[in-house]
């Protein structure tokens, strides 16, 4: 009982202080709702192509023959995820490690989707970027990571009420960044990436 009273104090201390605790990802899973998230094939952009089960997303070429959409992207090449969050709590975990170009975040429901904007929360996005060996930050102006290890996952955590959107590297625990304090209104989504021919896949982790 002493025992388990000691960890339990040590875990709310770790808590206070969570950006400077590599564990902490794992404790912060305890308090969201990890969902089974899947693709939107309806937002796929037509270069992207979707496993069958919904949760790969591939660069294909040459494009598809995609029916033509209000929901779909036609400016750069992004597949949203099914879940749409007005509220609460969520977390997911994406696989990267055999992808070396791709953007992870999410989205306003109702961004542009045919014209090129900034991807930067002033047009509601918040996401993180692997491009050509770099990580960045979609911010404006775009702020460059250093990461101690290369992720093999990514994890999202988004609290809608705090208005936060965190990010980990679930390979060894350790905060990515988080934007904190935004503007959050309306649907946000899950929104994946992928640059060129050989970006390589991303992955939604299935939840056991």
């Amino acid at each position: 009982m002493i025992v388990y009273f000691l960890s339990e104090r040590k875990k709310d201390q770790f808590k206070s202080a969570w950006r400077d605790i590599p564990l902490y990802a794992d404790w912060r899973k305890e308090e969201f709702q990890t969902v089974n998230l899947t693709l939107d094939a309806a937002t796929a952009h037509p270069a992207l192509f979707l496993s069958e089960e919904g949760r790969r997303v591939t660069w294909q070429e040459p494009c598809q023959d995609l029916p033509s959409c209000p929901e779909r992207f036609v400016s750069r090449p992004c597949v949203l995820g099914q879940l749409h969050v007005s509220s609460g709590r969520y977390f997911w975990e994406v696989e990267v490690q055999n992808a070396h170009s791709w953007d992870l975040g999410v989205c306003r429901n109702n961004v542009a989707r045919n014209e090129m904007v900034t991807m930067s929360p002033q047009n509601g996005f918040w996401a993180i970027r692997l491009y050509d060996g770099e990580y960045w930050v979609l911010t404006t102006p775009e702020t460059s990571l250093t990461l101690k290890e290369k992720p093999l996952r990514v994890g999202v955590f988004l609290d809608y009420e705090a208005r936060d959107v965190s990010f980990y590297n679930m390979t060894d625990g350790s905060h990515i960044y988080t934007f904190s304090n935004q503007t959050f209104y309306g649907v946000l989504r899950p929104l994946f990436r992928l640059w060129s021919s050989d970006s390589g896949s991303l992955t939604i982790v299935q939840v056991e």
